[in-house]
């Protein structure tokens, strides 16, 4: 598979020709401007130096070879908590300062990271130039990608996300029942993919969906207004023991689990072309670091979804983290979710799984 770089180095020979004549002529120029400057600093006697100039050609040439590399890397995550990390590898690695000081040879001196409540709200950013790297359920990252917007796939972390079906206190017992009924979903989200996916296996054809995020939805569940809503981790599990109806959850159906998309715009790719190697070796080292502090990292992700370590470890263990950028588990799951976004019209036009990964 091509790199970032080589994908770029492969687009036409006449570009690279007029290219080529450019840089010749804007190497003599320098060459003449420097030999003029040379010349005037000789004869005023100012003391300026002609090694400013040459510095600021060769910070300029770095810039056109993508070795520039901006200083702040501005991360997105899915998720809201007091420590403002992911979990995962990633999470862990920019928690112990090993994914930072990774980076930092790089020269990226700092990460600024940002939580968001959903995928969807997550990808806006990332089109917008406000997000360099994203950390997002796949259904989101394929919608965005499918409706143009330019990001490229560098890393599946994970590809066992599980997603909980949960009707209303004496409300509906399984999913047939959900037959005309009303039902709170993340628009866009891989809860969405799952939830429509699932009804359409069970044979449900008269429903309405509409979109709250969780915290809404959780209240409209309890009010009620709704039969039933999606949900995912420790809230989900939660609701369970509160009483409300387990209806249903991915892990009985391998198709329809979520998994992980880290994805990176492509601007920022032109600015760092070798940022996937980096960033997938640093979050390989947090990974190795973590696999040796298991009960720490149980106790991290419990202080970050304010939970116990045993929850925790229940619902994200550590075998759920992937050892490399990519799985062929992984892959084949992200073939079958873009497949049926694609067929539900929820992704605006179909496009392959290879063309969008970058390794």
């Amino acid at each position: 598979m091509k790199t970032y770089r080589e994908v770029q180095e492969s687009k036409g020979g006449k570009g690279k020709s007029r290219k080529g004549r450019f840089m010749l002529f804007a190497g003599l120029l320098t060459f003449m401007l420097v030999l003029q400057a040379c010349g005037s600093n000789a004869g005023s006697g100012n003391g300026a130096s002609p090694a400013a100039g040459g510095s600021d050609t060769a910070e300029a040439a770095g810039s056109e070879t993508g070795s520039n590399v901006p200083a702040v890397l501005n991360f997105g995550y899915i998720g809201s908590n007091k420590l403002n990390v992911p979990g995962g590898a990633e999470g862990w690695g920019f928690y112990k300062g090993i994914i930072q000081e990774e980076l930092k040879k790089h020269g990226i001196t700092e990460v600024k990271l940002t939580g968001f409540p959903n995928g969807p709200d997550q990808t806006e950013s990332l089109i917008s130039g406000r997000l360099d790297i994203g950390s997002l359920g796949d259904t989101p990252a394929i919608i965005a990608y499918a409706s143009g917007a330019k990001t490229r796939l560098i890393s599946q972390s994970s590809a066992h996300t599980v997603g909980y079906l949960i009707g209303k206190k004496d409300g509906p017992q399984s999913v047939k029942d959900l037959q005309g009924k009303t039902i709170a979903i993340q628009k866009g989200s891989f809860m969405h993919r799952y939830v429509v996916g699932l009804l359409q296996q069970e044979g449900v054809t008269d429903y309405k969906l509409v979109h709250m995020l969780i915290p809404d939805a959780t209240a409209a569940l309890a009010r009620g207004d709704v039969d039933a809503t999606t949900n995912l981790g420790v809230p989900a599990l939660k609701l369970i023991e509160e009483g409300y109806t387990h209806l249903d959850d991915a892990s009985k159906h391998p198709d329809l689990l979520g998994s992980s998309a880290t994805v990176v715009s492509e601007e920022y790719l032109e600015k760092f072309p070798d940022f996937p190697k980096v960033w997938n070796e640093a979050r390989e080292k947090a990974l190795a670091d973590l696999k040796q502090h298991e009960e720490e990292y149980y106790q991290f992700l419990a202080e970050i979804n304010d939970t116990t370590p045993e929850l925790a470890k229940q619902v994200n263990p550590i075998s759920d983290i992937k050892d490399t950028a990519f799985t062929e588990e992984g892959t084949k799951l992200l073939e079958g979710t873009k497949n049926f976004l694609v067929e539900e019209k929820l992704a605006k036009k179909d496009f392959n799984i290879t063309d969008w990964q970058l390794q």
